[in-house]
């Protein structure tokens, strides 16, 4: 077995874990009110973004997420929460660097000792999450199970449906398709971009990501036999009627969106599979984008 497809497998009992140290680590993350921005890349800022959406539309305060290496000097926020698997992402560092003794940090990491780790105010590790793989996938959703958990959710039964998620099949082939359409509403948009990641990063497949509402006004031109449209949580189904017009094939399974990434990235491994790629070892890719 592939490790990414070991480590997709684990996901459910680690949301179970980190759900359980949220009351541990409560007092290191953004408080409610206080206005707060999520940093990370790739994965990391997908994870931010959707974090940004759970907690601004709780009403527990501003909450912006931005790419590490975009941050503004001219916003104002209390709280930096920093995203970073491997703790050595450059432009992750680079940004808390350049903020250090004007504004509150917290890092959440798989590696205690690493220079973001070092860098930031406080840690929360999730050394548990850590994965082989180049591709993220536990540790990404075991951070987001951390915040939402934080956030007040409960989890039970996002970690149902994962579990479903791993037991039935695919709902479709993926190697009859050559386009990926993953469409999400709300804090579930940063989610759509992830799962579209992870097919471009495992499977070098052409992949799209959009707000539902936004599918129409212009990238539903592109769809035909050939794509897969794939809502994650609620999308209105006037959006969804549309692309079927056009001959795409829709899946909406409804899972918790976080669970829904999972099958998609079953589905990227199978993709990859099929395409004679190896999903642990994806092309032109590393663990951590280190530079000079």
């Amino acid at each position: 077995m592939h490790a990414t497809a070991s480590e997709i497998a684990s996901q459910p009992e680690l949301w179970r874990r980190a759900a359980a140290m949220a009351p541990v680590v409560a007092g290191l993350l953004p408080a409610p009110g206080e206005p707060a921005v999520a940093i990370g890349c790739g994965t990391s800022h997908h994870i931010a973004r959707a974090y940004a959406g759970l907690r601004e539309g709780k009403g527990l305060g501003t909450t912006d997420a931005v790419i590490a290496s975009e941050l503004s000097p001219h916003r104002g926020y209390e709280r930096v929460l920093a995203v970073t698997r491997s703790g050595t992402t450059t432009e992750v560092l680079r940004c808390l660097e350049a903020l250090t003794g004007t504004v509150s940090s917290v890092a959440v990491t798989a590696v205690a000792d690493s220079p973001v780790a070092a860098a930031a105010g406080d840690i929360v590790v999730l050394d548990f999450a850590d994965e082989q793989s180049v591709v993220q996938t536990r540790f990404a959703t075991t951070t987001l199970a951390l915040l939402r958990a934080h956030l007040g959710d409960r989890l039970d039964g996002t970690i149902a449906d994962g579990e479903a998620a791993l037991a039935q099949p695919l709902p479709v082939d993926p190697s009859e398709f050559e386009q990926f359409v993953f469409l999400a509403h709300g804090w579930a948009v940063g989610l759509a971009d992830e799962a579209a990641l992870k097919l471009r990063e495992a499977a070098s497949a052409w992949t799209e990501a959009y707000p539902a509402m936004e599918y129409r006004h212009g990238p539903i031109s592109a769809a035909g036999p050939s794509t897969l449209v794939w809502a994650i949580g609620p999308v209105d189904p006037s959006v969804l009627a549309d692309a079927a017009e056009t001959g795409a094939t829709i899946v909406a399974a409804g899972f918790d969106p976080m669970a829904e990434l999972v099958l998609i990235q079953r589905t990227a491994v199978e993709l990859a599979q099929a395409r004679g790629l190896d999903p642990d070892r994806p092309k032109h890719l590393s663990r951590s984008v280190v530079l000079p």
